[in-house]
């Protein structure tokens, strides 16, 4: 099953969407798929990474490495997931959570979340998904709890 599934990636801004032909399904069932993936264009902080999307919850967690392996940031996606035959799209709600080594916590790209709703890119029910995804994520973070989003790629890290 695993190898007949495609993933997309759906983005509003820039307005694309990407068969992620270089992620691996490493796992996958009615609530979680696990990726491990390498970017197009390699930067230092941000050239491969390991992702978890809570399909039911609205966010994908991802771990990001630099260049030279080392761990630089948690990188947090607010999605959607939609689902035809074996093609599964997960569209960027623009909203992200990072959190760095440090433990610093920074929510971004909330501008570009209101841009979209203005330009009717998104519409105001996705907005509210998107928040209300947003708010459970930063309650796990602030509750202490993230480890528990990520626990489940344990035994994919490098």
């Amino acid at each position: 099953m695993e190898s007949d599934i495609k993933l997309y990636r759906r983005r509003f801004i820039p307005n694309e969407l990407k068969l992620l032909t270089d992620d691996k399904i490493l796992h996958i069932d009615d609530n979680l798929i696990i990726t491990s993936w390498t970017t197009l264009k390699p930067r230092p902080d941000f050239a491969s990474g390991i992702s978890a999307y809570y399909r039911k919850e609205g966010f994908k967690i991802s771990r990001h490495y630099g260049a030279d392996g080392t761990f630089t940031r948690w990188y947090c996606d607010i999605v959607t997931e939609s689902q035809t035959g074996n093609e599964i799209t997960f569209s960027d709600l623009l909203i992200d959570v990072v959190i760095f080594p440090d433990g610093t916590v920074r929510v971004v790209d909330l501008d570009e979340a209101a841009d979209a709703l203005e330009q009717k890119l998104i519409t105001s029910d996705m907005l509210m998904q998107a928040l209300r995804s947003t708010d459970k994520l930063l309650s796990y973070i602030h509750q202490g709890k993230f480890s528990e989003l990520t626990e489940c790629m344990a035994g994919y890290i490098k």
